[in-house]
């Protein structure tokens, strides 16, 4: 009976456009030193359980080269991102294709989202390996939400069933191939490998995460990304 084995993708195509910054928002230097991709990859690939991984980066990108990683003796193979981000996990799986069979597992994180801690995801990885689909890391939304008409509330939802998403998102790679291809037949629009799991009437397991697993959007986000790396 073969082992299932666990691959990592990060997309990192992106230009982080609210950064309000020239240079793509992964490839900003944190306080220690490491771009915020770099700080990714370093808690990413020194986990055991992660065989492999492909980073999706920008066709136009120059910054990888400069990354310590690009010779990491686990980075399988970058793939060029596309115009969304499921674009890029595409290409990144198709990369994979020889490396991974349908029941491997396949774990997609932001590149933006360098807090996050190795026990973290070794605990998704143990809570997802008997299931058929998989599921991701997530934190049960605790403020209050409103949903609003422009700036004008309309109602109060109730915030007992509400998560916030985060990644890593893992999945099982025959499951998200099928998922994204269905995303691109059918023109649907998704923010995340969860939304095309539902679209296929699959369900995921939330997992629960923490709040310092956050994802570099703003500047302010950067300071604050700082202060949990410390």
């Amino acid at each position: 009976m073969s082992i299932d084995q666990h691959f990592l993708i990060v997309p990192a195509s992106g230009i982080g456009t609210r950064m309000e910054v020239d240079l793509p928002k992964q490839y900003l230097k944190l306080d220690n030193g490491l771009s915020v991709l770099d700080q990714t990859l370093k808690t990413l690939l020194n986990i055991k359980q992660i065989k492999g991984c492909v980073v999706a980066i920008a066709e136009q990108d120059t910054e990888f080269e400069k990354s310590q990683f690009r010779h990491h003796p686990k980075l399988l193979s970058t793939a060029i991102g596309g115009k969304e981000r499921f674009h890029s996990v595409i290409a990144a799986l198709d990369a994979l294709k020889s490396f991974a069979n349908d029941n491997d597992w396949v774990l997609v994180h932001d590149a933006a989202r360098p807090c996050v801690k190795a026990d973290e995801v070794i605990n998704l990885i143990t809570q997802l390996k008997d299931h058929p689909t998989g599921g991701l890391l997530a934190i049960q939304v605790v403020d209050t939400i409103k949903q609003a008409n422009n700036t004008t509330v309309e109602t109060t939802l109730d915030r007992s069933n509400l998560w916030q998403a985060q990644t890593p998102q893992m999945y099982r790679f025959g499951v998200l191939s099928k998922a994204l291809e269905n995303v691109i037949q059918n023109k649907l629009s998704i923010t995340d490998e969860a939304s095309a799991i539902e679209h296929l009437g699959l369900k995921s397991l939330l997992v629960a995460g923490r709040k310092s697993n956050l994802k570099i959007t703003t500047p302010e986000d950067l300071e604050l990304a700082n202060f949990y790396l410390k």
